[in-house]
């Protein structure tokens, strides 16, 4: 090759412009915010479960599946509302409605108002990573992929970090304030909610303002968006609600129907059988009612884009990186909610000083692992296409160690220390999944493919991680002057149980990968010509 030859190739290689990194570091902000307004809860849940009267699976309920559970299926239409509609105007929208129901939140006065708040703000968060996620890979080449989806990760956990920070300081100072309640007899954790939940519908103009881009172009295959996109958004959304699902099932002819209505059953009956067990109703109802509209969203998607659906739901790849991460989630967002009362409640530390400590070390440990991780995947991934997944397996394989010591230890340092390692282990995973799930599909695809990628981390993480941590927390408890305390140490504990299983889905992903993304053309040409 000539050395026109390697100016020309070098001239045509695509690269990120510094409006690129403009609109990655708004998009990060938004981030930082909405987990903010997710992860506040987690230091409010010691003053919530004394004001509503909850138990430990109770306030596992509302950290995990109440949000969950609506955050990961509006993913799904919102996902593929972000491939045929404006990706700017669909986050300003979400922005502004997941803020307010934040704002809802602190108007709560008992579980049923706060349930509600928490699923509205799932609905709007659900609008965020479909969104971000496919503007980054329009504004980023594919080497600087997993690069770019770290610094936007980053985000989760500087706005976790800082919510335990903001949320302590909002309650401390409301309380002192007002001892019996302030305004309209808010409270401190009332007012927490309030104050983080205002500003997010200002910062919903300035994200109005970023330019949309071509989809598809950084990759040399500019795609055109639908033109009726609602209209497909309202298909897709139908598709999710019962009773809705059945009459798309119907639809699809006598034999789907049945098998619609046998998922349907089977879901119902796993409910009623742990919430025999558990006796905790609003988890159970909730989990197999999102897992029966999952299952009723891929039939859907199976018929009506078979070539989509064979790229992620007939992707073993995709499938076993989405769950083998999704049990990396699992452990991260239980701690990310548990730390903080298991400091306050276990340790005895004081609310200020944990929160503070336990911020700075969820926002650093996060910030950084993630970085580097992201970095280190694409590094592995140019050495092998599969490379990504050791990554992975770090992020389930190191935190093992620091979590037994953390939360073992009755020594303050030594839990602040080996949480921080828990976290930055975890964190090195996130950038190597979004990229390797991104990876998996074709650009049209992406949005449908993020939202699929968080249904593991959130149907599988924080569905069940909070909630598995309290409801342990309460069948391990003991009688401690009359009253009945749950046992968070055994708890979280039990994290390190699903570290087997992911790594067997891990190592299965490993091995499928590098014929998968060698083959998607071909085999979403197949699947079209299928149909």
């Amino acid at each position: 090759m000539t050395e026109k030859d390697v100016s020309g190739a070098s001239a045509a290689e695509p690269k990120a412009t510094g409006y690129s990194w403009y609109v990655l570091s708004v998009l990060v902000i938004v981030y930082i915010l909405n987990f903010i307004d997710r992860q506040i809860i987690s230091i409010l849940a010691v003053d919530i479960k004394a004001d509503l009267g909850l138990t430990d699976s109770q306030m596992g309920f509302l950290g995990g599946a109440a949000f969950a559970v609506f955050y990961a299926l509006f993913g799904i239409p919102l996902g593929r509302l972000a491939d045929n509609w404006s990706r700017v105007k669909l986050l300003s929208i979400g922005l502004t409605l997941w803020s307010a129901m934040t704002a809802f939140s602190g108007l709560a006065y008992d579980r049923l108002t706060l349930t509600l708040a928490r699923m509205g703000v799932g609905v709007g968060e659900a609008t965020a990573s479909p969104t971000a996620y496919s503007l980054i890979s329009d504004y980023f080449p594919k080497r600087q992929k997993a690069t770019a989806l770290a610094i936007y990760s980053s985000g989760l956990y500087l706005g976790g970090g800082v919510s335990l920070f903001i949320g302590a300081l909002i309650v401390q100072t409301w309380n002192a304030a007002y001892p019996g309640g302030g305004p309209l007899g808010l409270v401190g954790w009332q007012a927490a909610f309030l104050a983080v939940g205002v500003p997010g519908i200002l910062l919903a103009l300035w994200v109005a303002s970023l330019r949309e881009p071509v989809r598809g172009a950084m990759d040399g295959t500019p795609a055109k968006s639908s033109p009726t996109p609602f209209r497909e958004f309202g298909r897709d959304l139908s598709m999710i609600v019962p009773p809705f699902t059945l009459y798309g099932a119907w639809k699809r002819g006598p034999a789907a129907l049945a098998i619609n209505i046998g998922a349907a059953a089977g879901f119902a009956g796993f409910a009623w059988w742990m919430i025999e067990l558990t006796g905790n109703i609003p988890q159970w109802s909730a989990v197999a009612f999102g897992y029966y509209a999952v299952f009723s969203w891929a039939s859907t998607l199976r018929a009506n884009d078979p070539a989509t659906f064979r790229l992620i739901w007939g992707t073993p790849a995709f499938i076993c990186t989405t769950l083998g991460y999704g049990l990396v989630s699992l452990a991260a967002y239980a701690l990310a909610f548990w730390s903080a009362p298991y400091a306050e409640v276990v340790l005895g530390l004081p609310k200020q000083e944990l929160a503070s400590i336990l911020g700075a070390n969820g926002a650093l440990s996060g910030f950084v692992g993630v970085i580097i991780g992201g970095r280190v995947a694409d590094a592995l991934r140019a050495r092998n296409p599969a490379g990504r997944i050791w990554m992975i397996i770090f992020g389930v394989v190191a935190p093992i160690i620091p979590i037994w010591i953390g939360y073992t230890t009755e020594n303050a340092v030594l839990f602040y220390t080996m949480n921080f390692l828990a976290g930055l282990f975890g964190a090195a995973a996130l950038g190597a999944a979004a990229a390797t799930t991104q990876d998996l599909v074709l650009p049209e695809m992406r949005g449908t493919a993020t939202a699929a990628f968080f249904l593991g981390t959130t149907l599988v993480g924080l569905s069940f991680g909070p909630y598995m941590v309290g409801q342990i927390s309460d069948l391990t408890g003991t009688m401690v002057d009359g009253a009945y305390v749950g046992n968070l140490r055994i708890g979280i504990l039990s994290l390190i149980g699903v570290a087997p299983i992911a790594l067997i889905l891990l190592f299965y992903a490993y091995r499928a990968l590098p014929h998968a993304e060698a083959t998607l053309v071909e085999r979403a040409r197949a699947a079209r010509e299928g149909a």
